[in-house]
């Protein structure tokens, strides 16, 4: 049985243990079934526009009314958002908060501030941390609270019923890719904004149609500042290095976690991966921010369908892309993506150490041949 490995995210600083032992016991895993329901009342398909809050922005390539058919991506408010506009907020402290979710309207709130960012009113320190607190005799409040404030969208992918970006051709992805890019340039006065995709019940989509989400925020997680700080502290130690930059030109040397590449972005299996066959896009050229690049769209679609040939289907999956929070310009994008094999255990919970049962050398040769047996 091979020994578990401890090994540290160079980007985090996280600790993982990759276990490739536990892959042998009883309950191995699989992707996990998906029971699809088609189109049937689904409010993003093309010709439901009425079923959603009204579009704030569209592809519309032949004009037309708004709300409308003949879209190629559509962005909407989300209608449960877990982020509210200023106006909502200021409604919802009313009793008085819109039924029709996020109205639109960009990040607001603090902005991120300089690279600094330690201090009680930057994007990167809350406010309402009791630990903020540093006078003598005052009593921190160990309950208080702030409003989320910033906006919550939905990038619906594409007109058809599509339950899986996979099912995207070449020119659909691109579009999609292009959405995305577009509605998180438009709140670029938000401190961090997150665009994600979840794929599948298993994955937290609860609406079966393939779409993004977006959350603009006045705020930067504490796992993003964290990579922005060891971004910052690399640079300096190396006199202006890139620490993704470097990490990919030894991952392109030693090639045994690289699975793809091309002229604009490298497909990698991260050194420390924390789930099964995890996944990550890598600008080749040091870039800050996803938003104001170009490329990768070209291999999500490889990495996607790879996952999908390894599998014997479409798997579900969560996507994440990592871009820099507004006033960094030390960063590096990446985007990352996950089948999802098996949910979260309790050591993980409490630890906040992820336990990965396939290496990702071994994941990296499984999607590589996988790729190359799609031709």
């Amino acid at each position: 049985m091979p020994a578990p490995e401890i090994r540290v995210d160079q980007l985090t600083g996280a600790r993982v243990l990759i276990a490739p032992g536990r892959a042998e016991r009883p309950d191995q895993f699989a992707a996990r079934p998906w029971h699809r329901h088609g189109p049937d009342g689904c409010p993003f398909c093309e010709g439901n526009e009425a079923a959603t809050p009204p579009e704030i922005a569209v592809d519309r390539p032949g004009g037309g009314e708004p709300d409308g058919p003949g879209w190629i991506t559509r962005t909407v408010p989300n209608l449960y958002p877990a982020i509210l506009t200023p106006e909502e907020a200021a409604a919802a402290d009313d009793g008085d908060a819109p039924a029709a979710g996020i109205l639109g309207g960009a990040g607001g709130g603090q902005a991120a501030g300089g690279v600094a960012g330690a201090g009680a009113g930057s994007a990167f320190a809350s406010p309402a941390d009791p630990l903020l607190s540093s006078t003598r005799g005052v009593e921190p409040d160990m309950f208080a609270s702030r409003p989320a404030i910033g906006a919550h969208e939905v990038i619906v992918n594409a007109p058809a019923h599509l339950a899986s970006i996979g099912q995207l051709d070449e020119a659909g992805l691109v579009a999609a890719v292009a959405a995305w890019r577009e509605r998180m340039r438009a709140h670029g006065d938000a401190a961090w904004v997150q665009l994600i995709l979840n794929q599948g019940p298993d994955a937290g989509a609860s609406i079966e149609h393939s779409h993004a989400q977006l959350g603009a925020m006045n705020f930067v997680p504490a796992a993003v500042a964290r990579e922005r700080e060891r971004f910052g502290s690399y640079r300096e130690r190396t006199a202006g290095a890139s620490l993704l930059g470097e990490i990919l030109r030894e991952e392109i040397r030693r090639s045994d976690r690289l699975v793809a590449i091309d002229d604009e972005v490298a497909l990698i299996c991260p050194w420390a991966s924390r789930f099964p066959w995890e996944l990550r896009i890598v600008p080749r050229r040091p870039t800050a921010r996803f938003e104001e690049d170009e490329g990768g769209a070209s291999m999500l679609g490889r990495a996607v369908r790879a996952l999908a040939k390894l599998f014997g289907e479409e798997p579900q999956l969560n996507l994440w892309v990592k871009t820099a929070p507004r006033g960094v310009e030390h960063f590096h994008w990446h985007l990352d993506l996950i089948p999802r094999i098996e949910p979260t255990s309790a050591f993980e919970i409490a630890t906040g150490v992820d336990i990965n049962m396939v290496g990702p050398e071994r994941a990296a040769a499984d999607l590589r041949a996988a790729i190359e047996s799609d031709g």
